[in-house]
């Protein structure tokens, strides 16, 4: 049984003074929900006591909630603080109140198997008594800011901020505005404009983390300029005169109740003495083989080795009709699995893979293609390239010893609906299990050789925008008219319509393919044949008698199609591989082994 001696006695006291105690141990004597808007960044406070004296307004982080709510941390129990910080709320008209925030702790003692121990006096929450010496060399965790260190960059003044707390993040709120942060810049996005009906402007935005948590801060209009080059990712910097207000959860993802926007007053200096105090970006990254079963639009953390990338492709926006660039890249990690990345804009543009750097992201969005999963980039995603962490080191430690010899299963190639890889079957497999019949259909995979490619009907004409794939209407006036575009073009593309018989040892199936793996099959694009076409109606029946018995791996999707009234399975090869004959060659030799098992 614990008992009185076993607490920090007098410690509290010391702390609220700004003095630092190494690994107090406190009781708990309760704990309070405090009021928010988000159930999954609510906050507690905690009456907390040292034996002789108590405070009733101290925090935890966000990222210690769950000892809370799952009862863990019950009223009376014995905890030791590891991480602290202490910070000053300003209140309008009021005095101001000094809280103490736990960053880190363990618990000693549970609650149950305890009462109150001592008689514990409550301490004034007020800063106006015993503040500390500005010479008293024993504080740390109040940190005190010199009138010279802050500038207002709008004006280039001086802001007298003399003995002026440093606040932690935790501690922001729309209710007060007395305060300066100290903060590492993780995330800066591109500036970004708009137009509409109020007119037009621009912005750009940043994460900033510290120690007690993250706060997203926006920059609008003229103020874009005079701080989007003054501020850099991974620097610290002094910040202060924001307006703080309740998320817009569209456009945040942060574990924070609020957001931070820059006004003309906002005044910004970089922390030019040692910031070892201020964490880097937090990650809680997510091995490559578990986004299988990871729900689709989830944002997740991700490190990986470039293996592949392709060229920068620049297409019209379907909605818009603006000009988008994105770039796919395949990264792998320790997990032996890859995934298709796709990069936007500016990191599509300015990505170099050819040295096969580590990639990592912070809030890259989970999708979903042809059965098999992906991930790209969003709005607020932090991309960082070979970045002196920890897990980088690791992971290109691994790739060099032995990763870029392995045989690496590519998720977004071989996943079916629901994250489950895709099985390899035989084409007599199709029909005896019923493949089909759900309502997303059924994917599978196996090794097929192109018995015939139909040449009657195999392209059409084509709205010629990047996004649209529907077939024209000739106006025989030298126009051409889209109905789902609803306009009118001088001018198409063709698209293929590929239809093969394919073949195994088992039987044989007719398959539908997308134009792009028709065009892997025929080794020419939709363009070039059609065009061949015009001069030569023979001409695709003759480069098709040239891929006939050719091999390929074909990963197909069976589903149960209705038209006019009937109902048959319909098969799409949704990608079209050329046979890597290691890879394929290994999943034979376990499936051998899972029969002699």
């Amino acid at each position: 049984m614990a008992t009185r001696h076993e607490l920090s006695e007098g410690s509290l006291q010391m702390i609220m003074k700004g003095s630092q105690i190494q690994s107090p141990i406190m009781q708990v004597l309760g704990s309070k929900r405090i009021a928010s808007s988000n159930s999954d960044k609510e906050r507690f406070r905690l009456l907390l006591s040292d034996g002789k004296h108590a405070i009733s307004f101290a925090m935890i982080t966000t990222q210690i909630n769950d000892k809370v709510t799952t009862g863990e941390l019950a009223d009376n129990s014995i905890i030791q603080i590891k991480r602290y910080i202490t910070s000053v709320i300003n209140n309008t008209g009021k005095r101001n109140k000094r809280v103490l925030v736990i960053l880190e702790m363990e618990i000693l003692v549970p609650g149950g198997q305890l009462t109150k121990i001592g008689d514990p006096q409550q301490l004034p929450d007020n800063d106006e008594e015993d503040l500390p010496s500005k010479s008293d060399s024993s504080i740390s965790f109040l940190t005190t800011v010199s009138k010279d260190t802050l500038m207002n960059t709008t004006t280039n003044r001086n802001v007298s901020m003399q003995n002026q707390l440093i606040h932690p993040i935790s501690s922001l709120s729309p209710y007060q505005n007395n305060w300066v942060i100290k903060a590492r810049v993780s995330n800066k996005s591109n500036i970004r404009t708009w137009t509409n009906s109020h007119g037009e402007g621009k912005l750009f935005n940043m994460d900033l983390i510290d120690e007690s948590g993250e706060i997203k801060a926006t920059v609008f209009r003229e103020l874009v300029d005079r701080f989007y080059d003054l501020i850099e990712v991974d620097k610290v910097y002094y910040i202060s005169k924001c307006q703080v207000k309740l998320i817009n959860k569209q456009f945040n993802n942060l574990k924070n109740d609020f957001e931070m926007t820059f006004t003309e007053y906002t005044t910004v200096a970089e922390c030019n003495d040692a910031a070892n105090d201020i964490p880097q970006t937090r990650y809680d990254f997510i091995s490559i083989d578990k986004i299988a079963h990871i729900e689709v639009g989830t944002l997740i953390d991700v490190i990986g080795i470039c293996k592949t990338t392709s060229d920068v492709q620049t297409f019209q926006a379907r909605s818009t009709g603006r000009e988008l660039k994105k770039r796919e890249v395949t990264v792998i990690d320790q997990s032996n699995c890859g995934v298709a990345l796709t990069l936007w804009g500016n990191d599509a543009e300015n990505f170099d893979g050819s040295l096969q750097p580590v990639i990592v992201i912070k809030g890259a969005k989970v999708g979903e293609f042809g059965g098999g999963k992906n991930i790209s980039t969003v709005t607020l995603s932090i991309i960082k390239i070979n970045p002196d962490i920890l897990e980088a080191h690791s992971l290109k430690q691994w790739f060099v010893n032995e990763g870029m010899r392995n045989n690496i299963t590519n998720i977004s190639a071989t996943s079916g609906a629901g994250g489950f890889r895709t099985p390899w079957i035989n084409i007599k497999d199709v029909e005896e299990q019923g493949m089909g019949q759900g309502e997303r259909g059924d994917y599978f995979q196996f090794k097929g050789t192109v018995l015939l490619y139909r040449s009657e009907k195999g392209f059409y004409k084509a709205c010629p925008t990047a996004e649209c794939k529907k077939k024209v209407t000739d106006l025989q006036n030298g126009m051409y008219r889209c109905e789902k575009c609803n306009m009118e073009f001088t001018n198409f593309k063709y698209l293929l319509l590929g239809s093969i018989n394919v073949a195994d040892w088992s039987g044989n199936i007719w398959l539908s393919l997308f134009a792009s793996e028709a065009e892997k099959i025929l080794g020419l694009s939709s363009q070039v044949v059609g065009e061949a076409s015009e001069n030569d109606p023979q001409a695709l029946a003759k480069i098709a008698e040239k891929i006939h018995f050719k091999q390929f791996i074909f990963k197909c999707r069976a589903k149960m199609n209705t038209y006019n009234d009937e109902t048959r399975l319909k098969t799409i090869a949704i990608r079209v591989d050329p046979i890597n004959y290691k890879e394929y060659n290994a999943q034979v030799l376990s499936r051998i082994k899972q029969c002699l098992a």
